[in-house]
C-alpha cells in the first residue's frame, strides 16, 4: 500500500495591496498572514522557504516591488503598490 500523499492542487494567486513600494520581504510575510513575527518569516526564509519571482530568496531585507510574485507555505502572493 502507497504512503504517497496525494499532491496538491496550486492555489490561486492572491493579489496583496501594498501602500508604497519598496517593502521588506519580511514585512510583506507579515503583512500577508503567513506569519505572525518578523523571526519566523525570517526563519523560513532563510531556510530556502520562500521564492521571489521563482527564485529561492535567502536575503530577508529584500525589498520587493510591484509585480513580484512570492510563494511560501502553499500560497502565491502577487505584489500591488497603491501607488501604481
Amino acid at each position: 500500500m502507497s504512503t504517497a500523499k496525494p499532491t496538491a492542487k496550486a492555489a490561486a494567486p492572491e493579489k496583496i495591496e501594498i501602500r508604497a513600494d519598496p517593502i521588506e520581504l519580511t514585512q510583506l510575510l507579515k503583512f500577508a498572514g503567513l506569519f505572525d513575527s518578523g523571526g519566523e518569516a525570517k526563519h523560513a526564509i532563510n531556510n530556502g522557504e520562500v521564492t521571489v519571482d521563482g527564485v529561492v530568496e535567502t536575503a530577508a531585507r529584500k525589498k520587493i516591488l510591484h509585480g513580484a510574485v512570492i510563494t511560501c507555505a502553499g500560497r502565491t502572493l502577487v505584489v500591488k503598490s497603491l501607488s501604481k
